[in-house]
């Protein structure tokens, strides 16, 4: 999974401004849409991340419940 840094972030709003405010040569354009492939492929891996440790709790059993409770109280 490809790790979302600042200098990233940065990047990728140095060449949007000079998107709007100018244009992009054929290579910036290139790597604006690297990018974004990127950095949608992180966002997309850290929300599967999230969604595979989700738990029902209608499907825990009363004392896996009461086990999740008191571990997310510690």
């Amino acid at each position: 999974m490809a790790q979302i840094t600042k200098d990233m972030i940065d990047r990728i709003n140095q060449l949007a401004h000079k998107k709007k405010n100018g244009g992009l040569t054929p290579a910036e354009q290139k790597e604006q849409k690297a990018l974004y492939i990127e950095y949608l492929a992180a966002i997309r891996g850290q929300v599967r991340s999230s969604l595979d440790n989700v738990r029902f709790v209608e499907d825990l059993t009363e004392e896996e419940l009461k086990e999740e409770l008191e571990n997310r109280t510690k």
